[in-house]
């Protein structure tokens, strides 16, 4: 039986190169891994994120990276190896996360390599589901089709660019606390988290309707 959203443990595995390679040839802006953390932070709690890159060659990232606290695996690009020496090291590291630490339940690729496939395979053989995320025109089938379920990155650029997506107030708060697990409203004042959302409503930084099923609130930007 699948763990729920709040008790899943998630490991990210970013092949960098491969989705900043893609997301460019789609002629959309820099790649957000933001964009992507806030997406994952949904389905439970992060708790690896490793990205494999020849560093040198994507400076302009390595700040994001940094402030989202991923650890950044450098790979030198070696004529001899080329870009699989990326793919073995994150592929190993991946199967020793697997073996060894089993309360991790949900490995995240970030990819659309068709090279991983056999990891996936392997991760599911051990009971482990397995998402995918990469861009839409230069994913492999082959990937996509072996994950249990497959994010394109194009849908969280087009949904980023609607805003269409309901956002309940709980939801945020989930994600706040998945973040930062220290996170209570009470510290800032608040007795509960609804009247801090409705704090910021007054200071225009958001907008609120209210949710009759839930008796929460729906959350749109201001």
């Amino acid at each position: 039986m699948p763990a729920s959203p709040e008790a899943r443990s998630l490991a990210v595995f970013c092949d960098f190169e491969n989705v900043a390679l893609g997301v460019r040839e789609a002629k959309y802006a820099q790649f957000d891994m933001d964009k992507v953390l806030e997406r994952l932070l949904l389905k439970g709690s992060i708790v690896v994120k490793k990205a494999y890159c020849d560093w040198e060659r994507y400076k302009e990232f390595k700040p994001a990276m940094h402030a989202a606290s991923f650890e950044m695996i450098e790979i030198p690009h070696l004529r001899q190896s080329g870009k699989n020496s990326a793919d073995i090291r994150m592929v190993v590291d991946a199967l020793d996360l697997c073996y060894t630490k089993e309360h991790v339940d949900t490995f995240v690729i970030v990819s659309g390599d068709s090279d991983f496939s056999p990891l996936v395979s392997k991760l599911r053989e051990n009971a482990k589901t397995v998402i995918g995320v990469g861009v839409k025109n230069s994913s492999s089938d082959l990937l996509i089709n072996n994950c249990d379920e497959f994010i394109y990155y194009d849908d969280l650029v087009r949904q980023d660019e609607q805003k269409q997506e309901k956002i309940w107030g709980s939801m945020v708060k989930q994600a706040l606390k998945r973040r930062k697990p220290g996170f209570n409203e009470s510290y800032y004042g608040f007795r509960a988290f609804s009247d801090l959302l409705e704090e910021m409503q007054q200071k225009a930084l958001i907008k609120l309707d209210p949710d009759e099923k839930s008796g929460g609130y729906l959350i749109r930007p201001a």
